[in-house]
């Protein structure tokens, strides 16, 4: 097992984030209380699985501090069993996507400065250290967008599970057992998947193809202007303009979209802001004002999606 450390430029919570994933329906993340986050997922090298324990260290004044991940690289080929042993470059690749995963690969230091807005001051007050605990890739974005296109979250968790289960790597890790969503080549190869259609099969495929052929490589995707990625995405079969917003934003870990197909978003906003009824359908007026959380509309976005979640929860702690 090798490991690698993360040190947040900005505020970062591990614990909120770990708060924010067992209420996150895509996840079904099961929280244990000891403070650690157990992953399992495939790797951007769109063959092998990742399985990682990420811990918080706590600084002398009690602030959250260095954040140390514990990995394993299963291969998914006998080449890969080689190219694991060189060492560095994988543990690179794979502190690349953790960093990714957690948002710590964005400079969050200027992110106090929001705090002029006071609906900005308020979330992040509410949320302390909150960043976007993203999807494990573009590629897994996608798929749940697919999965879940037309039917309730719960079911199309229920159906990413249940391929999860059939198809991916089971890893024993930290006490419990989690199972990785199979990577591109394992869902190239499924034919039937309780619970989806022909169409969604095939919309499957041509995904897992997709990533193999390196179109949903999230720096790549990054590096791209926002709306140059986003016509990309909406080129794959079954991917819409709501959900390459997501496979932008909480795929690929762009900081700085403003989703403009989120209605629920929308009205979170207006709400926020006090503005009149008719404002959740003006996304021109909406943008403007997203435009103060530059460079981090993306992660007030979260904010303020997360607020409205909870606010519809009033049992949840």
């Amino acid at each position: 097992m090798a490991d690698v450390s993360l040190t947040p430029a900005g505020p970062f919570s591990l614990a909120a984030g770990i708060r924010f994933l067992k209420g996150f329906t895509p996840a079904r993340y099961h929280h244990a209380a000891d403070g650690i986050l157990r992953l399992a997922f495939p790797a951007d090298d769109a063959t092998s699985v990742i399985a990682a324990t990420v811990r918080q260290a706590v600084g002398a004044d009690g602030a959250p501090g260095t954040v140390q991940a514990e990995f394993t690289v299963h291969p998914g080929t006998p080449a890969q069993v080689q190219a694991a042993a060189a060492g560095p470059t994988a543990d690179a690749a794979v502190r690349t996507q953790l960093a990714r995963i957690l948002s710590l690969d964005v400079d969050g230091t200027a992110l106090p400065a929001l705090a002029a807005d006071p609906v900005v001051a308020g979330l992040m007050a509410d949320y302390r250290g909150l960043r976007p605990v993203c999807f494990h890739s573009p590629y897994e974005a996608a798929a749940w967008a697919i999965i879940g296109n037309r039917i309730r979250m719960t079911q199309a968790a229920a159906i990413k599970a249940h391929i999860a289960r059939r198809h991916g790597h089971r890893i024993h890790l930290a006490g419990q057992t989690l199972y990785a969503f199979p990577a591109p080549a394992a869902l190239r190869g499924l034919t039937h998947v309780p619970g989806l259609t022909d169409l969604k099969m095939r919309r499957l495929h041509a995904l897992a193809e997709a990533a193999l052929d390196g179109e949903l490589d999230a720096a790549r995707l990054r590096a791209l202007p926002a709306d140059h990625a986003l016509a990309e995405l909406r080129a794959l079969p079954g991917i819409g303009p709501f959900s390459a917003e997501l496979v932008l934003i909480r795929g690929a870990g762009h900081p700085d979209v403003f989703p403009r197909h989120e209605p629920r978003l929308h009205q979170a906003m207006a709400t926020a802001y006090g503005l009149d009824p008719a404002a959740t359908n003006d996304v021109a007026r909406l943008a403007r004002i997203a435009d103060r959380w530059t460079p981090y509309r993306s992660w007030v976005a979260l904010l303020l999606r997360t607020r409205a979640q909870d606010t519809d929860r009033p049992g949840d702690t």
